[in-house]
């Protein structure tokens, strides 16, 4: 009676626990579909850790080509910043391909682009499938601290290894057990042997591995991802999901090998996990299925590449269909001449900073060069980031923050937030004639059109060189197939450049003792300066502003400092 009894807490308390665990599984369940639901549209706020941060590149870093953004370009415009306030991804995938495609603009086909529209639309107005979708990326998750590719280029360095030393290991037990049954004394003594050497030879070599079987875990999750939604009937991806069915099937034996060791992170401290992390220890059934995981993702490279790519960029697709429901300020999809000859002439109108919560919306035909003048902090840098920040978002995301946008295909540079080497231990001013060099070699190269963006052009140098300098690099700007905006406070280049570029500014006002900017766009040069009016508003004594003004007048009328 009393075993029955025992038989029957021990059979309840299982019960009880499975019984919790699916219930905590249904709970976990909606509160992931309450989140993708009440994500879709709205600005992501999370938190990055470093090594999360270091990942993101990873699969940009694969697949670099010589004309995607580089980074000055990506620094200058902030967009990092940018790459978060859109990144509304669950999966390593997606986020890693996010970034990528934000530095790859497309600049030999627009109907690339057109297709992509295709998908973005599609995920922008199924809720239903959509959400099926995301939450199978949020089953995929993330790779950990690092990228896949972090570990997939490094393949090499592990060498050829064989299962041969662990199965022999194994094998020994079966005389060990044997033994233990003839003569236990000698036989327990045989079996703590083998168990201490193999525990030993695992808890080395396991160390080794466990960044590869993080690895191979993610590409086990990814085989699973694809065999889950290939079955959503989703009409804009059928091409992606037969290739994937075509690409799942290359990996039969790297599935059964995976069924060990590939624990993920929600599964870390369970009972049978514990159990299994053991068995392996004593057995080694981890590392011999590691050494044909090994081998069969040495021969697959190239379609788990094409598996990311796949996953990565239709998550990306649904990034951009949640960013753009997310811009209050309205957006637009692009119209892209490919045709070179078309390629320098630039029209934005309700153009805005992506990136700002109540912008000032503005307009501009740029048919050649742009120049832009204005007082301190009156919006001329903002204005510059938000024509190349569309520009860029124009050929990657087809997305723009604008009322209306037509340009070409543009290779997009810039030099503009720059800063000392101190490390290279050059000036700012080397710095500087750095950057504008490598544009200007772009531009001879001529294989796609520039749009380039030049804020305070050598400001590092004395006032004399830098208007000559200035003048004769800008001048080189503006050729067949090149583009260029510039800001500067330097009046005289409007007068000095009047024949290849046209003139715009912005104003301010002074009003009761204090400086106000609309930072609206105005055709024709500044006619006002506001550096020492700001040195009053700020609290400076009446006798510097008094004598600076002085100052000034004085150079004005008669050309000289004395």
């Amino acid at each position: 009676m009393e075993s029955l009894m025992i038989l029957v807490l021990v059979i309840a308390a299982v019960l009880a626990v499975f019984i919790k665990g699916a219930a905590d599984e249904r709970v976990k369940q909606r509160r992931q579909k309450r989140k993708i639901h009440e994500g879709f549209g709205a600005v992501p706020d999370r938190d990055y850790s470093d090594e999360e941060l270091s990942s993101i590149p990873g699969y940009f870093s694969m697949h670099q080509e010589p004309e995607q953004v580089d980074d000055i370009t990506w620094n200058d415009l902030g967009m990092d910043q940018l790459f978060f306030r859109m990144n509304q991804t669950y999966s390593s995938a997606g986020q890693e391909y996010l970034y990528y495609l934000l530095r790859t603009p497309q600049l030999k086909d627009a109907k690339a682009l057109d297709a992509m529209e295709e998908k973005i639309t599609c995920f922008g107005q199924q809720e239903q499938m959509r959400e099926q979708l995301q939450y199978a990326y949020m089953q995929l998750g993330r790779s950990g601290k690092y990228s896949v590719y972090d570990y997939l280029n490094y393949l090499d360095n592990l060498g050829e290894r064989s299962s041969l030393s662990h199965i022999i290991c194994d094998l020994l037990l079966i005389p060990a057990i044997g033994m233990v049954i003839v003569s236990p004394p000698i036989g327990m003594m045989f079996l703590f042997l083998l168990f201490t050497v193999n525990i030993f030879g695992y808890m080395k070599q396991k160390h080794e591995i466990e960044p590869y079987l993080t690895s191979f875990a993610y590409v086990r999750r990814i085989l699973d991802f694809s065999a889950r939604i290939r079955k959503m009937d989703i009409p804009v991806l059928k091409e992606e999901w037969e290739e994937l069915k075509i690409l799942e099937g290359k990996f039969g034996k790297f599935r059964y090998s995976a069924m060990l060791g590939m624990r993920g992170s929600d599964t870390a401290g369970d009972p049978l996990s514990l159990i299994l992390d053991y068995v392996n220890m004593l057995l080694h059934l981890d590392l011999i299925c590691f050494t044909t995981m090994l081998k069969e993702v040495r021969k697959h490279l190239p379609d788990i590449d094409r598996m990311i790519t796949i996953a990565g960029k239709t998550e990306a697709c649904i990034a951009i269909a949640s960013y753009r429901a997310s811009l209050a300020s309205g957006w637009c999809s692009p119209r892209l001449a490919e045709d070179s000859r078309e390629g320098v002439r630039l029209e934005i109108r309700g153009l805005y900073h992506p990136l700002l919560e109540e912008p000032v919306k503005n307009d501009i035909l740029a048919k050649q060069g742009i120049l832009v003048t204005g007082s301190n902090a009156s919006g001329k840098s903002t204005f510059l980031k938000a024509v190349a920040l569309n520009a860029l978002l124009a050929q990657t995301i087809h997305t723009c923050t604008a009322d209306f946008y037509s340009g070409g295909l543009y290779r997009i540079m810039t030099s503009m937030a720059l800063r000392d080497d101190l490390e290279g231990g050059e000036s700012y001013y080397i710095v500087e004639i750095k950057s504008l060099k490598r544009i200007l070699d772009a531009a001879r190269e001529g294989s796609a059109p520039v749009l380039c963006f030049v804020d305070e052009v050598l400001r590092g140098t004395n006032t004399v060189e830098r208007i000559a300098a200035s003048t004769q690099i800008l001048r080189s700007l503006s050729r067949p197939g090149v583009l260029c905006f510039a800001a500067t406070h330097d009046i005289e280049l409007t007068e000095l450049l009047a024949d290849c570029y046209d003139n715009y500014h912005f104003e301010e006002e002074i009003l009761e003792g204090d400086i106000l900017f609309n930072y609206i766009l105005r055709s024709g040069k500044a006619m006002t300066r506001n550096a020492i009016r700001l040195l009053g508003i700020i609290g400076y004594e009446n006798a510097i502003i008094e004598e600076a003004n002085a100052l000034a007048a004085h150079f004005l009328e008669t050309g000289n400092w004395t």
